[in-house]
């Protein structure tokens, strides 16, 4: 269950200080400003401090971490640039948790396991490839999973996100032949138009960049298909 509280944006609150600000990303809203134009995380959560607070002249939201579009969940913000930047290096150091629950289509042979692999993005088309080591461009990306369960020809798999590279979860998964549901980029031959991708941030933690105090944000995913296939299981951190 979350526990949260809700912005005058309708956004909900994990978690809020004078450094913080901890949501649940609603899915389908861009993270930051795009091509589309679409009203984005930042510039929502700017407004919402500026209306709930009384805040004149410019606030300040500092990105640290992205989720896909598509993608809900978890998610931290800095509301100073001091914050920002000391969030930034402990992603930077790994001491930033990312864990996160998808859904995939059929079974892994391994009940756990690590994935790594050399991805290349293309910036003209928004797409991400698997490529050999040495590839000019190409970053490593590593991930640790652990089936929770299987229903339905569908695996629920726990990820947690050793690297953060753009679409790491979906392209590692695509690779191995497992896309996950309902991504149209990556697994368009089992996915159908409109469904809604199941991944979703269940956890984020971290030092706190001022009190070094542990933070930890908690978001469950929704109860719809395909996640109420497993309405009982829970995350093991």
């Amino acid at each position: 269950m979350n526990d949260a509280n809700t912005s005058g944006s309708n956004i909900p609150i994990l978690y809020e200080d004078n450094h913080l600000l901890g949501i649940i990303k609603p899915v389908n809203v861009p993270t930051q400003e795009d091509s589309s134009g679409d009203p984005d995380l930042v510039n929502i959560l700017k407004q919402d401090i500026k209306d709930r607070y009384n805040k004149p002249g410019n606030v300040y939201v500092g990105l640290v971490h992205r989720l896909d579009r598509p993608v809900g969940g978890a998610m931290i913000f800095a509301k100073t640039s001091k914050a920002a930047s000391r969030l930034s290096e402990s992603v930077r150091s790994r001491n930033f948790r990312k864990v996160y629950l998808a859904v995939i289509h059929g079974t892994l042979t391994s009940s756990h396991g690590r994935l790594t692999d050399m991805l290349l993005k293309d910036a003209k088309t928004n797409t991400v490839t698997v490529v050999p080591r040495g590839t000019d461009g190409a970053k490593e990306a590593i991930l640790d999973y652990k089936v929770i369960g299987t229903s339905d020809k569908l695996s629920l798999v726990q990820v947690e996100l050793l690297t953060g590279r753009s679409h790491q979860i979906r392209v590692q998964f695509s690779q191995m032949g497992h896309p996950l549901y309902g991504d149209q980029k990556y697994g368009s031959r089992l996915n159908k138009i409109g469904q809604q991708i199941a991944l979703w941030s269940v956890f984020v933690g971290f030092p706190h960049p001022v009190t070094k105090e542990e933070v930890t944000l908690v978001s469950s995913p929704p109860s719809q298909y395909p996640w109420d296939l497993w309405p009982q299981e829970q995350v093991e951190l």
